[in-house]
């Protein structure tokens, strides 16, 4: 197939994803061929195996049908800004099930934007802004999400600084292997080639990411499910705030009632479980006992019982009678 048949045909399929139907003489004519051209073309796109459907008469008509395989998609420049801009806000949509696959989309999409576009990504991002219910902590960068993720899928060392929780940044070389979301925070499961062990990174506290273009053997995770390999890292990491519950209630019933508990909670017997909700942050402590729908009792650092009495004494005076 000639240079100049590819571009012909490539242009066809775009305009065949542009409308729902085309007459063979539109086609002629938005490609400068004959219609006799264009049937050809349209011969040559089926033996490819892509499902495209005539109508019967002396023009003709086509449309591109849906069939068992998803064709490569054909983008302008601006569907191209707008679809990337769109997955990159999905990534951090809190939608369940969908940060995996908007990444895995994302990754394949920026591995070819081109670098005019960049920009227009870049700015119409930063320009965009949602209502925020609730503050939901430290959100990773979108275009380091994109860069971890390329980096992942092909299994690219990459080198970047780490600011640790007490605040010293070392630089780090690691090979990348999975993206994790958990309470809305994104990690990066890495191995650490200087280490040579497995680590945990919050994305948030990741900074000059730079890809080496060496690229390694897939690397398997121990136990084999990175979300559980990174759960079972979460709940036994120390954390600055202590505060643990034990809740008079079975641990189906408060894991049916308080969504998001993941490893976090544990059974004590048929009646009781413990919750683990010690953090970094005190409002997110809270934010979990709170949610809570049941008696507990509570073992807890001085600055949690602290913080928690001062939410009870705020909200009590709130709802007291003047």
């Amino acid at each position: 197939m000639t240079s100049d048949m590819t571009a012909r045909m490539l242009r066809l399929l775009s305009l065949l994803q542009t409308r729902r139907e085309w007459s063979g003489a539109d086609l002629a004519g938005r490609l400068g061929v004959t219609v006799r051209t264009v049937r050809r073309d349209i011969d040559r796109l089926r033996e490819l195996g892509y499902p495209v459907d005539s109508a019967r008469g002396h023009a003709g008509g086509y449309r591109l049908a849906s069939g068992t395989d998803l064709p490569p998609l054909l983008l302008d420049d601006d569907e191209a800004v707008a679809i990337t801009v769109a997955l990159r806000t999905a990534t951090g949509s809190g939608l369940t099930g969908i940060e995996e696959s908007a990444l895995r989309a994302l990754a394949k999409l920026e591995q070819v934007l081109p670098q005019r576009l960049r920009g227009q990504v870049t700015a119409l991002q930063s320009a965009l802004a949602g209502i925020v219910w609730e503050d939901r902590g430290p959100r990773a960068d979108p275009a380091l999400l994109a860069t971890l993720a390329v980096a992942c899928r092909d299994h690219e060392i990459v080198t970047f600084d780490y600011t640790a929780r007490h605040g010293t940044t070392t630089p780090r070389r690691a090979e990348p292997c999975h993206l994790v979301d958990s309470g809305g925070l994104w990690y990066l499961l890495a191995h650490d080639s200087e280490r040579d062990d497995w680590r945990l990174f919050r994305l948030d506290r990741i900074a000059d990411v730079t890809p080496t273009g060496r690229r390694v053997p897939p690397r398997p995770v121990p136990g084999g499910d990175p979300a559980a390999f990174v759960a079972g890292r979460l709940s036994s990491a120390p954390t600055r705030y202590r505060a643990v519950a034990t809740v008079h209630a079975p641990a189906g019933h408060v894991r049916a009632h308080t969504p998001g508990l993941a490893t976090r909670l544990k059974p004590i017997d048929d009646t009781t479980c413990r919750v683990d909700a010690s953090d970094d942050h005190l409002p997110r402590i809270a934010r979990t006992l709170a949610g809570l729908d049941t008696d507990y009792t509570l073992d807890a650092d001085p600055a949690v019982l602290d913080h928690l009495r001062r939410t009870a004494h705020r909200t009590l005076g709130a709802t007291r009678w003047t």
